[in-house]
């Protein structure tokens, strides 16, 4: 059976497969080397991961969707680098897990807020956004301030991050409860947030 342009175009079955197929050598060809470069898989030189702390304020971070507004991937434009600062790079991101790069962006882009604003400005924003920035329309997180975290699971989260490479020792591990215990899920997001983009602007 000869394979015409025109037949391939008028078998539906046929079309499928080989767009299918096109599809996957191509995405093979681009995403498959990624795994192996040293300039994705491994961190910057001189970072170091996110504290108990930090890693508690992450997973806030995701559960209350701060993610769907505001994501932490500036791209190569320079209408991003001269509002956000450099340009993402895959390595600054190689211990998070999940990855949250994303180019959809209701709020402003939060890859380089690290050490930008003040404890207390994220405070006033977070108990009440319009106070400290009018024309927003982000929703208050004030309750952050009364959940206290008790670190229970905290231990455990170092340790499977440490099993997917997040170069945790064990001294980090048993020591995050205690580092957590008694700090507001505000503190732990703020944490978070103020460690945005630090590794990128320590080793550059």
């Amino acid at each position: 059976m000869s394979f015409t342009h025109e037949r391939i175009e008028t078998s539906i079955p046929w079309l499928v497969v080989l767009v299918l197929l096109v599809v996957s050598v191509g995405g093979l060809v681009e995403i498959l080397p990624l795994f192996f470069q040293q300039s994705t898989t491994h961190a910057l030189p001189g970072m170091k991961p996110y504290t108990a702390l930090q890693v508690e304020g992450r997973d806030i971070y995701i559960r209350e969707g701060c993610v769907g507004c505001h994501s932490q991937m500036i791209r190569p434009f320079r209408a991003e680098t001269e509002r956000y600062g450099h340009f993402s790079v895959a390595a600054e991101s190689a211990w998070d897990h999940p990855l949250l790069w994303g180019s959809k962006r209701t709020g402003p882009d939060l890859a380089r807020v690290g050490q930008r604003y003040s404890d207390d400005w994220h405070r006033a924003h977070l108990n009440n956004p319009r106070d400290v920035v009018p024309e927003s329309n982000m929703p208050a997180y004030a309750f952050l301030a009364d959940a206290r975290l008790d670190g229970h699971d905290t231990p455990a989260k170092l340790r499977a991050l440490r099993t997917v490479g997040v170069p945790y020792v064990d001294a980090d591990i048993a020591g995050a409860a205690a580092a957590v215990a008694g700090k507001t899920e505000q503190d732990a997001l703020i944490a978070y947030l103020q460690g945005l983009g630090i590794a990128l602007q320590g080793v550059n």
